[in-house]
């Protein structure tokens, strides 16, 4: 098989391999077969996911996202701003643009070198204040789909929540199936000020940072605590900026370049 050359890219610690597609050189390759070994820490390059970019007819980039073990997700904020800054990079677009989702088409833009800012689809399903029984227990949550679907939990000290037991628990509550959920814990600190911490869904594990989780926390506290411009921040130790205008959400915050690449056989032969 082909050397195929890949771009290692960081949204606020969520990472991604970004595979540029553009001019279906790599159409025959089976990537879906490989996404898990390829994302494999230790093993290969190691990915919170995969970001395939193609042609649009209706947007001026399409992608392929799939999450690290295959599965494919309708949508990612910090994978949406990795894949700004990549197309930008290599003049596929401009610093404005267009991307086709799962989730309908958002709008992004490259405002420097560091920062981009991408509209989030309209958020649906929200529904506040409810509880789910988790082995005999009562447990309050609210959930709201922002992209993907998210489940909240507010939290004096998110740093002693066992999030990953948790988060597998509702995640495959058959409350949320058959797709499942992903799982935020959230710690108020002031009115525009909110940390989180995030079990996702397809990576089946917490995640350094989560954008549309990110998102998902911020409208549920606006509803109870917190007023935008809101800064959320992540398990990663860097923070994303939420905010609202005219009924639309956007996130502005870091893209960054980990490493540029090749690879081949060895990286999804063990």
């Amino acid at each position: 098989m082909k050397e195929i050359k890949f771009w290692k890219m960081s949204g606020a610690g969520n990472d991604f391999i970004i595979i540029n597609n553009i001019d279906n050189s790599y159409n025959n390759f089976p990537f879906k077969k490989y996404i898990s070994k390829l994302c494999k820490r230790g093993l290969s390059i190691g990915a919170d996911g995969v970001v395939i970019i193609k042609q649009s007819k209706v947007a001026d980039i399409a992608w392929e996202f799939y999450n690290s073990d295959g599965s494919i997700a309708e949508m990612c904020g910090n994978a949406a701003r990795c894949v700004s800054k990549f197309a930008y990079l290599n003049n596929i677009t401009s610093k404005r643009l267009t991307i086709e989702t799962l989730s309908g088409i958002i709008n992004s833009e490259v405002i420097d070198d560091y920062t981009i800012k991408t509209e989030l689809p309209p958020p649906k399903m929200l529904k506040l204040d409810y509880k789910i029984t988790l082995d005999d227990k009562d447990i309050a949550i609210s959930s709201i789909n922002t992209g993907v679907p998210h489940v909240i939990i507010f939290e004096e000290n998110i740093e002693n929540v066992d999030l990953i037991n948790l988060g597998r628990s509702i995640r495959y509550n058959s409350l949320f199936k058959p797709r499942g959920t992903n799982v935020n814990i959230c710690e108020i600190v002031d009115e525009n000020t909110i940390k989180i911490r995030t079990y996702e869904r397809g990576v089946e594990n917490e995640t350094l940072a989560c954008g549309t989780g990110a998102l998902a926390c911020a409208i549920i506290s606006s509803h109870k605590f917190t007023k935008y411009p809101i800064t959320v921040l992540t398990k990663g130790g860097t923070s994303l900026i939420v905010l609202k205008n005219n009924g639309k959400y956007y996130i502005q915050a870091e893209a960054r370049i980990v490493c540029k690449g090749k690879f081949n056989h060895e990286a999804y032969t063990y």
